[in-house]
């Protein structure tokens, strides 16, 4: 792919997850990003690569660095990363040294499975924003594109603000 394509890196959290039962046992789902692209009718090209399925709560640092070098050695210029919400601005504070490309990472405080959920929209908000933001990072969460130094989840609201 050329590099004026998008690269759509899947890392897991809640926008892929799938729940079993009433106790909320879940395990991490294949990526529901092309279902998405489907339904909204995506006309860009893309390529997707899963990083891996964890919740965000799990990542590690060593973690974070495959994201980075995934995305360093990308021949995009364009990238979306679904990720969960808990961590999502500790990734994107760990990409923003990576020049020459727009990178914007968005999540879900619901599965996409679900009915009631937010993951189509940040998700097309999201491509959205890299098709009309300069290089950096950035985070594309609840209706808003924020700067990962300044942004943070406000868990009690059940939305992403900045400091």
């Amino acid at each position: 792919m050329s590099d004026d394509g998008l690269l759509v890196l899947t890392t897991g959290g809640t926008i892929d997850k799938i729940y079993f039962d009433a106790k909320s046992e879940y395990s991490t789902g294949d990526s529901e990003f092309p279902e998405i692209a489907q339904l909204a009718q995506v006309q860009m090209p893309y390529r997707l690569q899963s990083v891996f399925r964890k919740d965000s709560l799990d990542m590690t640092d060593e973690d974070r660095e495959v994201i980075r070098e995934a995305v360093a050695s990308a021949s995009e210029k364009r990238v979306l990363i679904t990720h969960g919400t808990d961590t999502l601005v500790e990734t994107a504070r760990r990409l923003l040294d990576i020049p020459g490309k727009t990178i914007v990472l968005t999540g879900a405080m619901q599965p996409s499975r679900m009915r009631l959920t937010d993951a189509p929209f940040n998700v097309g908000f999201a491509l959205g924003a890299l098709q009309s933001l300069p290089e950096g990072v950035y985070v594309a969460m609840s209706g808003q594109i924020l700067d990962p130094r300044k942004a943070r989840k406000n868990r009690e609201a059940g939305r992403f603000e900045t400091d």
